[in-house]
């Protein structure tokens, strides 16, 4: 069964064992969100999942195995594929670096591009 375009950022507000008491955002994610928010009609064009931070990501692992679990991801619809492309598993490509994303973004569902 297809399915669309599936963007997995880390949700803001998270801990880490590392630094008590604090909390935390991934900014590369907070990016991405800024940039979906900013556009919301073009942003309903793909599935946007918010992950929690510890690993093991299993919803993430389940599409694209173990070692592809950092975040942020865009998985690209089943048989899909990209010159932003980062890797596959299983057949099924993924791209996994915040810029490529945004190309990926403006390429496969018209967000404006990043000014230069």
């Amino acid at each position: 069964m297809a399915y669309r375009d599936r963007l997995f950022p880390l949700r803001p507000g998270f801990d880490d064992p590392a630094y008590p008491g604090q909390q935390f955002y991934c900014w590369h994610c907070a990016l991405l969100e800024g940039v979906l928010a900013s556009f919301p009609d073009l942003a309903n064009k793909l599935d946007v999942e918010r992950i929690e931070w510890p690993r093991p990501r299993q919803g993430v692992i389940a599409l694209v195995g173990e070692q592809n679990q950092s975040l942020p991801l865009l998985v690209l619809a089943e048989g899909d594929n990209s010159p932003h492309q980062t890797g596959v598993h299983e057949g099924r490509v993924f791209i996994a670096e915040k810029y490529k994303i945004l190309a990926a973004l403006s390429e496969r569902h018209g967000f404006p591009h990043p000014h230069p």
